[in-house]
């Protein structure tokens, strides 16, 4: 077995913190079996080294090795990437293709982001655990694949099974051995390290003199958060190299390169704005429903009166309005049915329908309209502004008095008004 130095060497890992030190050392001891595991870590803190040394380390190391970024993949793409898929089996599949489970069987396949997986994605890969069996996209036949599967994630797993985006019984599966990477601000011995390593690769890729910190800028940078970890520091570190002219790095010229915390980094917040205009829309909503179902209800007595007194010679007397309305096809005139035809409004929205749900019981659960004969109809407009001339002499023009003696809403009389062109 391997020491922990040499792997360090080996492997370009720079620090000697405790918890980096246990975490390479479970890495070692679990490298020679075939048990799944699950490195876990915050973003930027190195996760992909570990998947590389289980492998080098493995019966399994003269095989292929392939490192998959499951949140880069389209979550359409991603089961033909993974298990393969067969000619035809989807718009663009020209051809046969060799999924990765496929193409890496007797060695590892690495799953970075592992979290993002889709849930029809996670239920095959736990497939894989279990027996070793795939099936590609668009075919029937089981395939057999011998991979050893070395996942990583920088997502809460608890809190993803929670919320019902990770299956349980998958995080199990992968997680036989978990090995937890700590965040570079529980590593403060090992900043400086880090960057001075970073500032000697990159004196040496720039062909330039390396950067160096005064003393009190050194302690600023131990002390600082680094919510990017070893990804930040590195890429804070090419910035300082490639920029500045003066190589000894003062504390106000670090700081120009870092972000202050809480200040410049981006933050979600609630746009509790937004939300208040959407509430405020929906009650508006409500309202035009509800004076709607007020207006239909006394639309349909009103037309129930007019039935009940309807004249025989409307339809032949007002067949240009008739042809106006339905057409000139003499079978869409047609509006004497034997019976009533029944026409459903149409169906309201979940929220608004549970708002309807104890007047509509009375009347069925639906409302319905009765188609009715266009004798109905035309007699019904023709009383309606009857009614309403009268209504509004009688008030003096008072739209408001008129509306409430008609039993209407002082929007629908308005309407009204100007549809008929009073």
């Amino acid at each position: 077995m391997e020491s922990i130095q040499n792997i360090k060497q080996r492997f370009e890992i720079i620090g000697n913190d405790p918890k980096l030190n246990r975490a390479i050392e479970k890495t070692i001891q679990v490298a020679p079996t075939d048990i799944s595991v699950l490195v876990t870590g915050e973003s930027g803190v190195g996760k992909e080294s570990l998947p590389k040394i289980i492998h080098s380390l493995s019966h399994r190391k003269h095989n292929k090795y392939i490192a998959v970024n499951c949140g880069a993949i389209p979550e359409g793409t991603i089961d033909s990437e993974l298990f393969g898929h067969e000619k035809g089996s989807f718009t663009g599949a020209t051809g046969t293709r060799d999924g990765y489970f496929e193409v890496a069987d007797g060695g590892t396949i690495f799953l970075d982001e592992v979290g993002e997986l889709p849930l029809t994605t996670q239920v095959r890969l736990l497939r894989v655990l279990e027996n070793g069996e795939f099936i590609k996209v668009g075919s029937s036949k089981v395939q057999k694949t011998n991979v050893r599967i070395v996942a990583a994630t920088n997502v809460n797993m608890f809190n993803a099974i929670e919320k019902g985006k990770f299956r349980e019984d998958l995080y199990y599966r992968l997680s036989t051995v978990e090995i937890l990477l700590p965040p570079l601000r529980e590593r403060r011995d090992d900043i400086h390290l880090l960057f001075r390593k970073f500032a000697s690769d990159f004196a040496h890729k720039y062909n330039m003199p390396p950067i160096k910190l005064e003393e009190n800028t050194v302690q600023y940078l131990i002390k600082y958060r680094w919510n990017g970890n070893i990804r930040q520091l590195r890429n804070i570190a090419e910035q300082i190299s490639v920029l500045e002219t003066n190589r000894e790095i003062t504390l106000q010229t670090l700081q120009s390169y870092l972000p202050q915390e809480g200040s410049n980094l981006p933050a979600l917040i609630k746009d509790k704005k937004a939300s208040s205009d959407f509430s405020n829309e929906r009650e508006i909503l409500y309202k035009v429903l509800f004076d709607m179902k007020s207006d239909l209800s006394d639309l349909k007595k009103l037309t129930m009166d007019l039935i009940k007194n309807s004249n025989s010679n409307i339809q032949e007397t007002n067949k240009g309005l008739i042809q106006k309305i339905y057409g000139k096809n003499e079978e869409e005139n047609t509006i004497f049915d034997e019976e009533p035809r029944l026409e459903m409004i149409p169906s309201k929205t979940r929220e608004v329908q549970e708002q309807f749900d104890e007047d509509d019981e009375e009347e069925g659960n639906y409302l319905f309209t009765e188609a009715i004969e266009e004798e109905e109809t035309l007699s019904l407009e023709a009383r309606e502004i009857e009614l309403i001339i009268k209504s509004l002499e009688k008030n003096k023009g008072k739209r408001k008095a008129a509306a409430d003696e008609l039993g209407i809403s002082e929007r629908t009389l308005y309407r009204k008004i100007k549809q008929y062109d009073l």
